[in-house]
């Protein structure tokens, strides 16, 4: 999977199509990713004593990793991802990093 956490991503197919989000958390083992503010459910909740409200609560559904593109760092438009090898000067070894196909950019 070529999504992390901290990328942004914009949803590409669903209920929220078209907005854009960090990713909060990764699984990979499902290919699915829970977005910032994407996907919300509300979940009924009886009052307690660390919330003695009670009340609904909004919270983040995970996504299919499919529905989702990273965006672009330059261009901040959903982009493809490919790899690419450098080598790292300090230790000489291969280093495999993720690129933008749109722009060519190294995504941190």
């Amino acid at each position: 999977m070529k999504i992390r956490k901290n990328d942004n991503v914009k949803v590409i197919a669903g209920n929220d199509k078209g907005r854009t989000g960090k990713v909060l958390k990764v699984f990979p083992k499902e290919s699915r990713v829970i977005v910032e503010g994407i996907n919300l459910r509300k979940r009924h909740t009886k009052p307690t004593q660390r919330n003695p409200q009670g009340g609904i609560q909004e919270k983040e559904a995970p996504i299919h990793s499919s529905n989702v593109m990273i965006l672009d760092p330059k261009s901040n438009e959903p982009t493809k991802i490919g790899a690419k090898i450098i080598l790292d000067e300090k230790t000489g070894k291969k280093k495999i990093t993720r690129v933008s196909k749109v722009s060519g950019e190294m995504i941190p």
